[in-house]
């Protein structure tokens, strides 16, 4: 397919800047894929579509707080540091985002918080913002990762157009977020509520963990016509026993699977044996899904409205259905959904 294919209006005004006030409150467009029903709900309503032994697919990762602000030395100027992940724990060595890139070069130094609580310096240019920063920290780890804490800010997309409040340290992060790794949420979790959960769990739905930690590569704008050559950035994936334990004996019973996120279901498809079954894995993945693809272990999802010609909508047309899925983003345009991060929910069922 092409990358025009995945391009429609988005009215400004529906990119949500704030979440509603309860995480359950949001509402949700269930697409029903065998017979091309839309439904208009909320999504507490999601426990009319599961029952006893269907399984609900997480990811556990826990977003930190990413972005920085510096000054570079001599000249002061304010330059913001997005960190990535960090390479080398022993030597404070952090792959990372700066800009405005043209002014950090490679011996570059730059001071962090008052009293220059933190300094690094730039070893290596990666790509034409990316560069490897060493820390310049001596006391304990913990020390310097308290440092982070203290300077960093929560990662939130550009698209929300406001200041960060000290409240979005714990609206961007789900509440079953635990292994920290992530520059972004995994959105489509921050829906779920500890009493919705709760409440799934008495009527018999599992939960199985898996843990991907979501980088900036996920919202790298795709800029090839052809889809076939687009490169997706890899993201760390743990996916252990006991998830692929809950998940395949759902499977074999015939139950209801569905991957709460773009990112699960990501995950899961890296890792499918040649009959169908979830595998243990550790590791890497950059898997690009698009239409036509052939989904082997979930058969429903729980997603947001995404932007236009983004890799994450096109996932979720290669699950739904191409033409299903983009009447249905036409239809929650007139209808007002709200997009992106803060927004609405999708749940995709057969």
């Amino acid at each position: 397919m092409k990358l025009s294919q995945f391009r429609f209006n988005l009215p400004k005004e529906l990119i949500a800047q704030y979440p509603t006030p309860y995480r359950d409150d949001c509402r949700l467009m269930v697409l029903h894929r065998k017979t091309g029903e839309i439904e208009h709900k909320m999504f507490t309503d999601i426990l009319d579509y599961f029952d006893d032994g269907d399984v609900m697919v997480l990811n556990d990762t826990r977003v930190f707080p990413a972005r920085m602000y510096g000054n570079k030395e001599k000249t002061g100027a304010k330059i913001e540091v997005f960190l990535l992940r960090e390479l080398n724990r022993e030597s404070r060595l952090w792959d990372v985002l700066v800009d405005p890139a043209r002014k950090i070069r490679i011996g570059n130094k730059l001071y962090f918080g008052d009293d220059d609580l933190l300094v690094a310096e730039v070893i290596d240019n990666t790509t034409s913002r990316g560069r490897t920063l060493r820390f310049l920290f001596d006391g304990p780890y913990e020390e310097f990762k308290k440092a982070i804490y203290t300077l960093g800010e929560t990662p939130l997309p550009k698209y929300i157009d406001r200041p960060v409040e000290p409240e979005d340290a714990e609206r961007f992060q789900t509440i079953y977020a635990t292994k920290e790794g992530a520059v972004a949420a995994p959105t489509a979790g921050l829906h779920m509520s500890k009493n919705l959960m709760k409440r799934l769990e008495i009527k018999g739905i599992d939960f199985a963990k898996l843990t991907a930690h979501i980088g900036l590569g996920t919202f790298r704008p795709v800029e090839v016509e052809d889809l076939t050559k687009h490169k997706m950035d890899s993201e760390e994936v743990y996916i252990g026993q006991d998830c692929v334990d809950r998940v395949n004996q759902a499977k074999k019973a015939r139950k209801n699977i569905c991957a709460i996120g773009t990112t699960t279901m990501r995950s899961i498809e890296t890792s499918v044996s040649t009959d169908g079954f979830l595998k243990p894995y550790e590791g890497w993945s950059n898997k690009f899904i698009f239409p036509p693809y052939d989904f082997r272990v979930c058969n429903s999802m729980i997603t947001n409205f995404h932007t236009p010609e983004s890799t994450l909508l096109m996932m979720v047309c290669a699950f739904g259905d191409y033409d299903f899925v983009m009447n249905a983003y036409k239809v929650a345009i007139k209808e007002k959904y709200r997009f992106y991060d803060y927004g609405d929910a999708i749940l995709i069922i057969d």
